[in-house]
C-alpha cells in the first residue's frame, strides 16, 4: 500500500500541492483532503501516513511523529485568511460571545492569547456547529464576534457585515515581533523512513515549482472560490512555506505562552525541550 498523504482541501495549500495535482511532480502516495481538525485526527490514529498538521498537534504528539523539514504554513504579518470579524473593537469583548470552529484548533488558542495577553477581555467562546465556511449558518447563530478560516475569511473580509476585522497573523507579529507558524507536515515515526523522505522529497519539490507559478496558481485558485485573481494572487503570495530557525523560535513562543496559561498539557514541552 502506498503512503496516505494528507492535504487541506483550502487555497492556502496550492503552492506545495499544485505540482503534484498536475503531477508536474510525483510521489508515492495517496492523497486524503480534510479539514485541519480532520488531518489532525486521521494522523493521530494512524490513517494517514504523512500530513499537514496543525502546530499544536505536532507539539502534542512530537514523540509520535518525525517532523519534515523546511516546510511548513506559516506568516510573518499578515494572513489573511485566519481572522477575527466582530460586531465590537476586541478590546470591548469582555463577556461577549466569540464563535470559533473545531476545524483549527491553533488558530482558536492563538485567538485565546491574544483576547487573555494583548486585548485584556475573557469573552465566552461557544463552538459553532456550522463549519467556519458556512458564513450564513454562523450569521443566523447569536454572537459578537467570529473567527473563521481558510477561503471564508478572504471572502467575508470583502464586504462590510462585521465593523471589525482582525487579523491574527498581523496581531501576534505586532505583539512578539516574530512569524507565526499554523502548520507543519509531519510524518508517523511508523512510517518507513525511505518512503517518508521520498514524499518529503517530492512535497519540497512541488512547493518549489509552485512558488515559481504563483499567477497560475491563483488563477485556479479564484476559478475554485470566486474570487478575483489579484486578491488570490496576494493572498498566496503573503504566506510563508518555510520552517527557519525563526519560525522555530515563533513556535516556540506560542507553545510556552500556551503552556503557561495552561491551554494546552504538558505533553508540548517534549518538543520545547528539544526545539
Amino acid at each position: 500500500m502506498g503512503i496516505r498523504l494528507g492535504r487541506i482541501g483550502y487555497i492556502n495549500c496550492y503552492p506545495v500541492y499544485g505540482a503534484l495535482d498536475s503531477r508536474i511532480v510525483t510521489a508515492p502516495c495517496e492523497m486524503v483532503t480534510g479539514t485541519p481538525s480532520e488531518l489532525n485526527d486521521l494522523l493521530a490514529v494512524g490513517e494517514l501516513d504523512i500530513s499537514v498538521v496543525s502546530a499544536v498537534e505536532y507539539a502534542r504528539h512530537s514523540s509520535e511523529y518525525r517532523l519534515l523539514p523546511d516546510l511548513a504554513i506559516s506568516c510573518d504579518g499578515p494572513v489573511r485568511s485566519v481572522a477575527l470579524f466582530s460586531k465590537r473593537p476586541a478590546a470591548e469583548l469582555h463577556g461577549c460571545t466569540i464563535l470559533v470552529s473545531a476545524s483549527s484548533r491553533t488558530s482558536v488558542l492563538l485567538l485565546k492569547l491574544l483576547c487573555a495577553e494583548v486585548w485584556r477581555v475573557s469573552p465566552r467562546f461557544a463552538e459553532a456547529r456550522a463549519e467556519a465556511g458556512d458564513i450564513p449558518a454562523l450569521r443566523d447563530l447569536p454572537h459578537d464576534a467570529v473567527l473563521v478560516i481558510g477561503d471564508a475569511a478572504l471572502e467575508l473580509a470583502r464586504d462590510n457585515t462585521y465593523a471589525y476585522h482582525y487579523d491574527l497573523g498581523e496581531e501576534w507579529k505586532r505583539w512578539t515581533g516574530l512569524p507565526f507558524v499554523f502548520a507543519v507536515w509531519a510524518a508517523r515515526l511508523d512510517t518507513g523512513s525511505p518512503r517518508a523522505s521520498e514524499v518529503h522529497q517530492a512535497l519540497l519539490a512541488s512547493r518549489e515549482w509552485g512558488l515559481r507559478h504563483l499567477e497560475e496558481l491563483a488563477t485556479r485558485a479564484a476559478r475554485t472560490t470566486g474570487l478575483p485573481v489579484h486578491v488570490c494572487l496576494e493572498y498566496l503570495g503573503g504566506l510563508d512555506y518555510a520552517l527557519s530557525y525563526r519560525h522555530i523560535e515563533g513556535l516556540t513562543s506560542f507553545l510556552r505562552r500556551l503552556v503557561s496559561r495552561d491551554l494546552i498539557q504538558d505533553g508540548a514541552m517534549s518538543f520545547l525541550s528539544v526545539a
